[in-house]
């Protein structure tokens, strides 16, 4: 080695001194192979699947009970809708201003609603009240308006209600607006839903007939309606 030192170096020479070829080639390393994990480290992951493993268990079988609630609610049936006679209440309204006869009805967010009945029919309160087969109008607070479908009697003649409405707050009046004429009735009569006949009763036939056999003045009328 000492002697290599000593030796010159030929820039003539196309090659290296043999020290210089051994050192040039001693810089190259064969490739490694690919590294693998520590054992701890294996151990220690080979322990945690196994350790993480039993905890899945009660997590997955939540998860499967959570779906089956979710089927469940999912298929069961929804709540039914409120009838007439339960949302008449809900505006202030007695739920006996309808007879029990409704097949349906349909109520939009502006208060419009349709009501159907199965037949027309007549209930007799303090007046006798003929309803028709549809009954139409606009429900709001304390009122119905804008109505179609339901007349009272009152002696020879037959009107419309155009408007019904209470007193806010409620109090034991209910009013029937007949045209121009507002009339105070008793809310009492209205708060149990009747039945609905087909046919006047005989009661209020004989009643008609008694009334028919009594004269009155044409000029009378007007009073004997605002009565």
């Amino acid at each position: 080695l000492s002697d290599a030192k000593l030796r010159p170096f030929s820039k003539r020479s196309k090659h290296l001194p043999i020290i210089e070829q051994r050192h040039h080639i001693s810089i190259f390393r064969p490739p490694t192979s690919k590294k693998l994990p520590p054992p701890h480290l294996s151990l220690s992951l080979e322990h945690l699947s196994e350790t993480m493993a039993p905890n899945l268990k009660p997590h997955l079988g939540l998860l499967l009970f959570s779906f089956y609630i979710l089927s469940i609610t999912a298929n069961s049936p929804s709540k039914e809708a409120p009838t007439v006679y339960e949302i008449l209440p809900h505006f202030g309204l007695p739920s006996g201003l309808l007879p029990d006869s409704v097949n349906s009805y349909s109520l939009s967010d502006d208060g419009s609603f349709v009501v159907e009945l199965e037949k027309p029919c007549y209930i007799q309160f303090e007046y006798l009240v003929y309803y028709e087969k549809q009954i139409t109008g606009k429900l709001q607070y304390g009122s119905i308006t804008n109505l179609k479908g339901i007349q009272v009697q009152r002696f020879l003649f037959w009107f419309d209600v155009d408007e019904i409405r209470v007193d806010l707050p409620p109090s034991d009046s209910i009013y029937f607006q007949v045209g121009l004429i507002n009339k105070k009735l008793d809310v009492g009569q209205f708060n149990t839903v009747h039945s609905c006949r087909d046919k006047v009763s005989v009661s209020c036939r004989q009643s008609l007939k008694r009334v028919l056999e009594l004269p009155f003045p044409v000029d009378e009328i007007p009073m004997l309606i605002t009565e």
